[in-house]
């Protein structure tokens, strides 16, 4: 099964690269501009991954991030942040409230792909699987 990507980034050049290159690794995408369609999307298309920008207009990516583990629906997926805020302060509070990776721009499109194939990796061998 094809597994789905959002990515929250208001940058459009960005946004569209990011997607054209996980299309082409054979990942479905989804986009939101800011915030809160973000959080809209996360919880309507319940993601695989969600690649979350901090500088985000209206509701920043550290709110986001944080309303995401508090939503019973959406707690369980993995988020990397993809930001230019790269201070250890910055990666610190990332991870604190609950980022399973972050990438600082520029960044490297093969890179990504390859933490995103690491995280989904690792969550796929976290979830148990049903019994028969």
């Amino acid at each position: 099964m094809t597994k789905s990507i959002l990515i929250v980034e208001d940058e459009t050049d960005i946004m569209n690269l990011i997607a054209w290159h996980l299309g082409n690794d054979g990942y479905t995408t989804f986009q939101a501009p800011d915030g809160q369609k973000g959080l809209e999307l996360a919880e309507e298309k319940l993601p695989d991954l969600i690649l979350l920008d901090l500088i985000l207009p209206g509701m920043d990516g550290l709110e986001v991030c944080k309303s995401l583990h508090q939503n019973p629906s959406t707690k369980s997926i993995p988020v990397v942040m993809l930001t230019a805020r790269g201070e250890e302060v910055d990666r610190i509070v990332g991870f604190e409230l609950g980022a399973d990776d972050y990438i600082v721009k520029p960044f490297s499109p093969r890179e990504l792909i390859l933490r995103i194939r690491a995280i989904l990796r690792r969550h796929e061998k976290e979830v148990p699987e049903e019994a028969c």
